[in-house]
């Protein structure tokens, strides 16, 4: 993979995702997951929780550099995302170094709402193989 190499997919979540995401993980922020609870929030319904997000990108940075380890994953929330909202997960290299016995590669991490480009998640990684 050389700098500039980039893969996304778009993917929405259903409600059910963010319940199963939240059982599974042991995540139990009613923020995540209770309509009604999120409903007397300043966002009034269910966020996805941000590892969720996260697990996502993970998948996509494995498509690129298949059998890589994380060493490093930053990340931002700056806006929340909703069920049934058509997200694009964009995983960027931004740079491969080679080392003695590995090489290490640098990602941009995006995560962007399809209907209007707004940003809902951005960061970085590093992984090695």
């Amino acid at each position: 993979m050389t700098q500039g190499t980039q893969t996304s997919i778009v993917h929405s979540f259903s409600q059910a995702d963010f319940d199963d995401f939240a059982r599974l993980s042991g995540a139990r922020n009613p923020m995540h997951w209770d309509p009604g609870f999120s409903a007397g929030t300043r966002l009034g319904r269910p966020a996805a929780h941000g590892l969720l997000l996260s697990s996502v990108l993970r998948g996509l940075i494995d498509k690129v550099v298949p059998g890589g380890r994380l060493k490093e994953q930053s990340v931002m929330f700056p806006t929340p995302v909703f069920a049934d909202e058509p997200m694009r997960f964009i995983v960027t290299v931004k740079r491969r170094s080679q080392g003695e016995d590995e090489a290490l590669f640098d990602f941009e991490l995006e995560v962007m709402r399809v209907e209007d480009g707004v940003v809902t998640c951005h960061g970085h990684g590093k992984v090695v193989v």
